[in-house]
C-alpha cells in the first residue's frame, strides 16, 4: 500500500483482478472506530453490545427494535445513518460503482463526509506507490477545502482551509496564515511553507499535516499536476484517455462544451457560455481555466469529435475552492458506449 495518507482507511480494501476496490470486514470497522460511533464512558449496556456485535460481524442484520433500546437519540440518529449507508455499500459491486450510484438518483443522501473520505480514498487508490508530492498536495483538493488569496501581481494560493481554522482558534498563527496574509510574494520561501518543485520531498514527511501551501496560477508546475490528477481520475472510473491542459483564457468561437468543477465556476461558465453579462467581482472568483482533449475520438460523442471541453475552477463569496470531483464523471460529452 501507498505510504502516505495512512489514517485513510484504504489499507483494509481489497482490489479486484480489474482494479476496482472491494469492501471488507475490516474496511467497515473503520466506521465504528468514528468518532460517531465510538464507545463513549457514557454509553449504555445496549450501545456498548451492539457495538461489540458489530465489531464481531460488521454485516450483522440489526433490527430497528436494537437501536432504540439505545438511551442515546443522537447515537440511534448515527446508527441509522450509518447501517443505510453500509447496505448500500454491501449491495454495490464495487466501492467505485457506490460511488458513482450516489450521483444517479434524485440526490445524494451520504453524509458529505462519508463521500470525502471515499474520494480520498480513491485518489489514493488511482495515484498509486509511484505519486508525486506535487500531485498529492493537488489532490487534496478533491476532498479538502481550501483556502484562497489573490495576492499582489495575481498571484493566487491556495491552503487547506481546516489547517487555517485551527491555527486561527489556537491563536498561533503559522506560517501558512502569515503568506495569505501577505501582499506580496517577495518572501516566498521554503520556510514560508508553499509546496514547489524545489521541496516538493518536504511533503512526505507532513503528508497527512495538510499544512502546505500551492500557488495556482497557469504557469506552476502544481497547476500542471492537478490536470495530471484529473486525467487520471476520469481514467480510473471511466476508462477514457484525455489530455487537460492550463489556459489562460477561451478564445474558442466553436465553444460548445465546459465543465465547472466546483458550484462557482459552473455558475459563472454558464453564464459566459450563455453570453450573459458577468460582473467584475464574479470574474475575479475564476482562479484557473483548462482545456480537455479526448484522446480517442470514439470515446466522445460523433458531433463534439474534435472539439475541446473548457473547464475551470473558482473561489466561492467565502473564498473558499470546494471542489466536486463527480462532475468530471457526469458531465462529460462521452459516447454512449463510453
Amino acid at each position: 500500500m501507498p505510504s502516505y495518507w495512512s489514517s485513510s482507511p484504504y489499507r483494509h480494501l481489497r482490489v479486484s483482478p480489474d482494479n476496482q476496490l472491494i469492501v471488507t470486514d475490516d474496511f467497515l470497522r473503520t466506521y465504528l472506530e468514528r468518532p460517531e460511533l465510538a464507545l463513549i464512558p457514557e454509553s449504555c449496556a445496549a450501545e456498548r453490545a451492539l457495538h461489540q456485535r458489530l465489531l464481531e460481524n460488521p454485516r450483522a442484520e440489526i433490527s430497528e427494535a436494537e437501536i432504540v433500546q439505545m438511551q442515546d437519540a443522537d447515537i440511534q440518529v448515527n446508527y441509522g445513518i450509518w447501517l443505510r449507508y453500509r447496505a448500500k455499500l454491501l449491495k454495490a459491486t464495487s466501492l467505485e460503482n457506490f460511488y458513482m450510484s450516489l450521483f444517479e438518483g434524485e440526490g445524494v443522501d451520504v453524509p458529505p463526509l462519508f463521500i470525502t473520505q471515499l474520494t480520498q480514498v480513491f485518489l489514493q487508490h488511482i495515484l498509486g506507490e509511484d505519486a508525486a508530492p506535487l500531485e498529492l498536495r493537488m489532490a487534496e483538493l478533491f476532498f479538502r477545502t481550501q483556502a484562497i488569496s489573490i495576492q499582489e501581481g495575481g498571484v493566487v494560493m491556495a491552503a487547506d482551509a481546516q489547517t487555517i481554522e485551527r491555527s486561527a482558534k489556537a491563536d498561533q498563527f503559522g506560517s501558512i496564515v502569515d503568506l495569505l496574509k501577505q501582499g506580496t510574494m517577495a518572501s516566498q520561501s521554503v520556510d514560508l511553507d508553499v509546496l514547489h518543485e524545489e521541496n516538493a520531498s518536504n511533503y512526505w514527511e507532513r503528508n497527512e499535516d495538510f499544512d502546505f501551501a500551492v500557488q495556482l496560477n497557469y504557469s506552476q508546475p502544481t497547476t500542471r499536476s492537478f490536470c495530471s490528477v484529473l486525467q487520471k481520475w476520469i481514467h480510473h472510473f471511466l476508462g477514457v484517455d484525455v489530455k487537460i491542459k492550463p489556459l489562460k483564457e477561451v478564445s474558442d468561437p466553436n465553444w460548445v462544451w465546459h465543465v465547472g468543477l466546483d458550484a462557482s465556476s459552473t455558475e459563472i461558465l454558464n453564464a459566459l457560455y450563455n453570453k450573459e453579462s458577468v460582473d467584475e467581482p464574479d470574474m475575479a472568483r475564476l482562479l484557473c481555466l483548462f482545456r480537455l482533449e479526448f484522446i480517442n475520438s470514439t470515446d466522445t460523442r460523433p458531433e463534439f469529435a474534435g472539439r475541446n471541453v473548457y473547464m475551470a475552477i473558482a473561489m466561492n463569496e467565502k473564498n473558499e475552492l470546494k471542489l466536486k470531483p463527480q462532475n468530471l464523471l457526469f458531465n462529460l460529452p462521452l459516447a454512449k458506449s463510453s
